[in-house]
């Protein structure tokens, strides 16, 4: 699980069908995309040892929430000998949850087989049908230490418009600690994330240029930047609230500026040499 490291940016490609491992923009669903340009086929990864053993956690790049095992299964043998398991987005809630835990099956250094913790049997798999080995695509390394402030955001326009949700927000010291006490909700009548931002403002009555917005999928998920509008759905979102410029703002910067990079890089890369 080497290609695995703590708080690593990396992309799962499945070699049979050369797609990546994609997190849906209804904030539940993962499936296969072919564009690898994209914030949503980008995960951040999260270490956790249990029981002296080390898992994997993977939550998505674009809205934080974790992969996780499904409760659809395919009962049918493929080639590998394994059972293929369907996966979702989820919340990581508590501490000995583990529908989100993942072990690699290393067959070279980039190319790994992914198998759910708690059953070793299971593949991950977004169908029955594309159920293969995955390898390990991308990883931006953290030294990126380049700071820009909060205004590297993001506009998606989704495929169509929510009505309302419940934002449950709470703020964060200059450290990242966050104050329980501080929770609080209100109905977001839109999907924008800069809505959000001038609402939570308001609410806090603090200029949106001083404040930084992150998404925790759960209890004991890590802060994940948010920097494209909210998923399609209507789902609760816990938004936390950190103060611009902070020691922990400037590592959300970080990863900001990483998922900026990644993407930037890639989208070029694929962009056609302009006919001279």
């Amino acid at each position: 699980m080497e290609c695995f490291p703590d708080q690593a940016l990396v992309r799962l490609r499945s070699l049979v069908h050369d797609t990546y491992l994609h997190a849906e923009n209804d904030g539940v669903g993962v499936s296969m995309n072919p564009h690898r340009a994209y914030l949503h086929t980008a995960w951040w990864v999260h270490r956790v040892r249990r029981d002296d053993r080390d898992y994997i956690l993977l939550h998505s790049a674009a809205y934080g929430r974790y992969l996780a095992l499904s409760r659809e299964t395919e009962t049918s043998r493929i080639y590998t000998g394994h059972h293929a398991n369907l996966t979702v987005q989820s919340d990581y809630e508590a501490t000995e949850q583990d529908d989100v835990l993942w072990e690699a099956d290393t067959v070279t250094n980039v190319i790994v087989v992914m198998l759910h913790a708690s059953h070793r049997d299971r593949l991950l798999s977004v169908s029955p049908s594309n159920t293969s080995a995955f390898r390990y695509a991308l990883v931006v390394d953290s030294a990126y230490r380049v700071s820009c402030g909060s205004a590297a955001f993001w506009e998606q326009h989704a495929t169509f418009r929510v009505l309302w949700r419940r934002i449950f927000y709470m703020r964060a010291d200059n450290y990242g600690n966050i104050d329980s006490r501080s929770r609080r909700s209100y109905d977001l009548f839109s999907d924008s994330l800069w809505r959000l931002r001038d609402d939570l403002g308001r609410l806090l009555n603090e200029p949106i240029h001083r404040i930084t917005l992150c998404t925790r999928a759960g209890s004991q998920g890590r802060l994940t930047p948010l920097i494209i509008d909210l998923p399609s759905n209507r789902h609760d979102m816990e938004i936390i609230v950190l103060t611009t410029m902070s020691p922990v703002d400037q590592t959300m910067t970080i990863k900001t500026l990483a998922l900026i990079l990644i993407v930037y890089t890639i989208a070029h890369m694929l962009t056609p040499a302009p006919v001279l």
